[in-house]
């Protein structure tokens, strides 16, 4: 565990459950603790079942945990209301989704340029920064079904840096890729993350990503609920 006045994300007792469709209750998520340090970066392995996806969007404060403390940046998102969350997770929290979640009647510049509208500040420079950076400055006006697979995970990408978030959150973010786009998208985020200072969690199956980084953690082993659900 990592000091409290570093830690960029602190986690403590949070459990979160879903109604199955015979009206009984499916444990999905039950963590004791877990904590990120400002500037880290960590892989959660996770198979599929393990919660990976709805730990993420609790962290991101898509879905609000039943119990527990969510710390992201020093607020609590389980205790925040939907309207204060979108809003905190805009400014604090860079999200690239597995499916990317680009904006189809929006171009790569839009796509990115609106996630810093939604933090309140137009950054369509720094929209233009990054996308260049990931190898996307002659293609700012291109619809998203216009790029290739791994041009849309580079636009996804650049929107989830935007604003300079205190945490990126990246879900299998290279399951899409082949194993050259795969390489370059996440040697782009880790180093991104890196020279901004942002705490960087990944989640991914694939042992090829989750080799690169320092510390790995096994979702299964953290979610007690995945680990009773494997024994059921």
């Amino acid at each position: 565990m990592h000091g409290m006045a570093e830690a960029v994300l602190d986690l403590r007792g949070v459990r979160k459950g879903f109604a199955a469709p015979d009206g009984s209750r499916v444990e999905v998520l039950d963590i004791a603790e877990f904590s990120l340090a400002r500037g880290e970066q960590v892989a959660l392995r996770g198979a599929s079942g393990t919660g990976k996806t709805t730990l993420l969007h609790v962290i991101a404060g898509i879905v609000r945990a039943d119990v527990g403390t969510v710390k992201v940046a020093d607020a609590d998102m389980a205790g925040l209301d939907e309207a204060a969350r979108d809003a905190w997770r805009a400014k604090h929290v860079g999200y690239v989704f597995q499916t990317f979640n680009l904006l189809q009647a929006f171009s790569a510049l839009e796509n990115v340029a609106l996630a810093s509208m939604f933090a309140g500040d137009a950054k369509v420079e720094r929209a233009k920064q990054l996308l260049a950076r990931v190898g996307m400055g002659e293609r700012l006006d291109y619809l998203p079904r216009k790029l290739s697979i791994g041009q849309q995970q580079r636009v996804a990408v650049a929107r989830a840096l935007v604003n300079a978030p205190a945490l990126v959150l990246a879900d299998e973010p290279t399951g899409n890729l082949d194993r050259a786009n795969a390489d370059t998208a996440l040697a782009l985020l880790r180093d991104t993350c890196r020279e901004s200072g942002a705490a960087l969690l990944v989640v991914s199956h694939d042992e090829r990503v989750v080799q690169q980084f320092e510390r790995v953690i096994d979702l299964a082993q953290l979610n007690r609920a995945a680990a009773l659900g494997a024994a059921r």
